[in-house]
């Protein structure tokens, strides 16, 4: 363990959703300092002012809360730290690592044209690096450029990537504060992560060229680094990158589809990290496992299939108490009103049903539609599928088995089924072409829990009303 406790942060732009890239590095920084004994600190990078909303900050916090995701501290908001970042520009300014800009819009791009032209990258060429003051320009507030260095080589040590090397003329002098006196999103990174300490950077690889300029910062206060870990993106199914037909959602779009946190953390984490050949893995576990050397370098593919693969073993191992609460409150945000009312009315029927349901079910919506045979309404939606079973001959069945059912003394699943078994064979059927027709009849659907469970689930008159409207 490090001499220095770990410090680690996840740093969202409030843009938009906590998407499921976004969900991964957050696991990721949280699970490592939870390993370490370090904390996990929340920054929230609200320096767009036009795009930064209050509902995207709420979305992350309670993205977060739901994946169950928790922080040290209070959260930052980045921009209430501006007059922070400018003391830092100007103090960069008088240790001359930095210096005025007073290039026009039109100047600049001159610049790039020319660069073009002579078949070079086009950027900021340096004018104003070593002129005189006594040059600027009356009336035109300028920029606060960095002074990168101009030979030499800026070298990343990455816990992922290895040592990248960037050749430091590849760099521009960028800007740090703009001319209105608002930071750039570049000096404000640095500032804030050497001002909350942090030890370890843990980001997505499509900020490594971003590593490099934050070094030259770093270098010009005479701040240590931190380590840096720059993990891959998430990918598609098909290699491409992820898009929101592969699954780019937002993470309350998962929790709307039927996922449950715990199974969405285990999935997320083998999404560019591995602990041998572990799939299935507590959060527990994953905490005392995770290492940053066990980072992967190749990209991650993003799976539906073992997802639900994934998110159908914690459907199966939940308690049903925690599985009906789940149940209720996903009906009532996808607008499902119909469930949700059938589901709190049938509290006691719903939790006795679903020990039958759980192996059947891989997401919570699934698990609402093999629920929805307690609370259905007479008389029942019959799908395609189940209308096929209720064939002539088959509802002829039901109707002289509802008769055996109607004297039947004891209403319960071995009663039922002995009586089934007995039908069966007295009419030389096999039980399935009793039992199936009973099953389209009373559910509407071909999948359910045991027959007879069901039958014990919706109590006597009701089974007997719904076979009778089949049978009519």
């Amino acid at each position: 363990m490090a001499s220095t406790p770990v410090v680690t942060r996840f740093a969202p732009s409030p843009t938009g959703y906590l998407h499921i890239g976004g969900a991964r590095t957050a696991l990721f920084n949280w699970a490592f300092a939870r390993h370490t004994g370090g904390k996990m600190l929340l920054r929230i990078e609200d320096t767009d002012r036009e795009r930064s909303t209050e509902a995207a900050v709420q979305a992350i916090f309670d993205g977060l809360k739901w994946l169950g995701l928790d922080w040290d501290g209070e959260p930052v908001m980045q921009f209430s730290r501006a007059a922070r970042h400018a003391e830092v520009a100007n103090e960069l300014l008088k240790r001359g690592q930095a210096y005025y800009c007073y290039c026009s819009p039109e100047e600049l791009a001159e610049m790039r044209e020319t660069a073009r032209a002579n078949g070079l990258p086009p950027r900021y060429n340096g004018y104003w690096r070593d002129r005189d003051p006594s040059e600027a320009p009356q009336g035109v507030a300028p920029v606060i450029r960095i002074k990168a260095p101009q030979s030499g080589e800026i070298r990343v040590q990455d816990h992922v990537q290895g040592e990248v090397v960037f050749k430091a003329e590849n760099l521009d002098d960028f800007i740090i504060l703009r001319s209105d006196g608002t930071p750039t999103y570049m000096l404000a990174v640095v500032v804030d992560d050497h001002d909350m300490d942090v030890t370890h950077i843990i980001r997505g690889d499509d900020h490594l060229t971003n590593a490099a300029r934050q070094i030259v910062i770093y270098n010009g206060m005479g701040w240590s680094v931190p380590e840096m870990s720059h993990i891959p993106l998430i990918h598609g199914p098909d290699g491409a990158k992820l898009s929101k037909r592969h699954g780019a959602l937002g993470v309350e779009a998962y929790r709307q589809m039927g996922y449950l946190p715990e199974a969405l953390r285990n999935y997320l984490a083998r999404l560019g990290w591995s602990h041998g050949d572990d799939e299935i893995f507590s959060t527990e576990q994953m905490v005392e496992w995770f290492s940053l050397d066990a980072l992967n370098k190749g990209a991650a593919r993003f799976d539906f299939v073992k997802l639900e693969s994934i998110n159908g073993h914690y459907i199966r191992e939940a308690r049903p108490e925690r599985l009906y609460d789940v149940m209720l409150s996903t009906a009532a945000e996808v607008g499902r009103d119909i469930d949700a009312t059938g589901l709190a009315a049938n509290k006691d029927t719903v939790l006795a049903a679903l020990p039958e349901l759980q192996p059947r079910a891989k997401t919570v919506l699934e698990l609402i539609d093999l629920a929805q045979f307690i609370y259905a309404v007479r008389p029942l939606a019959i799908d395609q599928a189940a209308a096929d079973q209720l064939t002539t001959d088959a509802r002829a069945n039901v109707g002289a088995f509802a008769e055996i059912l109607k004297g039947l003394n004891d209403w319960s699943v071995d009663a039922i089924d002995a009586a089934a078994r007995a039908f069966a064979e007295a009419r030389g059927l096999k039980l399935g072409k009793v039992a199936q027709p009973l099953r389209a009849a009373l559910t509407g659907r071909t999948v359910s829990p045991g027959i007879f469970e069901v039958m014990v689930l919706i109590g006597r008159e009701e089974t007997l009303a719904r076979l009778g409207d089949q049978v009519a």
